[in-house]
Formats: structure tokens, sequence, C-alpha cells
């Protein structure tokens, strides 16, 4: 992992369309089309299907602005309301390993069918939530960030 590797800065809040519009108004963002996703989450404990609504700012530096999950990991951050700050992974199991090590808990992964993670969050004890996610989902992203 490197600093450049670092795409994004998510945002988890209790109103998506409310914050999309004062984000716009605040800072002119344009926003790719939301998506609505049902995804498989692998947590410590157990296994879960999440219902995410979410989108991405078309305008750099981007946001992820996320719909709260109530009772999960996914509600809106106390303080400042960064989330987690979103970093590229071109080998996510080792990069997870290294930030394991350095005594960030592993919090959830999104698996593929045959158990591999595309994307995970770590959060530090003292500190940040970090997000890594799997330069095999560049391609795609960057196809949604340019359908604004």
């Amino acid at each position: 992992m490197r600093g450049g590797d670092q795409f994004h800065i998510g945002v988890v809040v209790d109103d998506l369309d409310a914050a999309l519009v004062e984000l716009t108004e605040l800072f002119g963002y344009e926003w790719c089309p939301p998506l609505a996703v049902e995804i498989p989450v692998v947590l410590p404990e157990s296994e879960m299907m999440l219902d995410l609504r979410f989108t991405y700012s078309a305008t750099t530096p981007r946001v992820e602005v996320i719909q709260a999950v109530p009772g999960t990991l996914w509600v809106p951050a106390p303080g400042s309301g960064i989330h987690h700050a979103g970093y590229w992974s071109d080998d996510l199991a080792a990069d997870s390993a290294q930030l394991e090590a350095h005594g960030y808990l592993t919090e959830a992964k999104g698996a593929q069918p045959d158990g591999t993670a595309t994307w995970a969050y770590h959060r530090s004890p003292g500190g940040p939530r970090i997000e890594l996610v799997s330069r095999q989902l560049q391609e795609g992203l960057e196809q949604y960030w340019g359908s604004a």
C-alpha cells in the first residue's frame, strides 16, 4: 500500500438523498447514479447479506456517500463524519495481513462466491478505518464514475 493508492473518502449518512443535495449545493459535487445492492459480507463472528445504497462523486477528489444501515458498522461516524479512507490494493490478502500485524482489526470483508475478498474494512484501535479495495474492481468503478 502507498499513499498514492488512496482514491476516496467514505461518509455514512442518515439520509443519502439529502446529503447529496447538500454536498452539491455547498461544494459543487456531481454524482454518479446511486446504487442499491445486496451483497454478502463476512464479519468476524458471522456472515450476512447487506442491503447497501450508496454513490460516488463523479467529481474528484472522490467522495463515497453511503446510506446508514442501523445495527451494522455502516452508521454515521461521530465527530468528523468520515467513516473510512479507501485504498486500492493489488494484493488484498497481503495488505490485510499487514494492517492486522499493525493492530488493525478486520471488521468486514466483501466475498465472492469462492470466498475471495474484493474489499475489506480494517479499524485501528485508536484511529482510522481503512477500506482496502481490490484493484480488480478499478475498471468497473471507473466506468461507473464516468456514468454521471
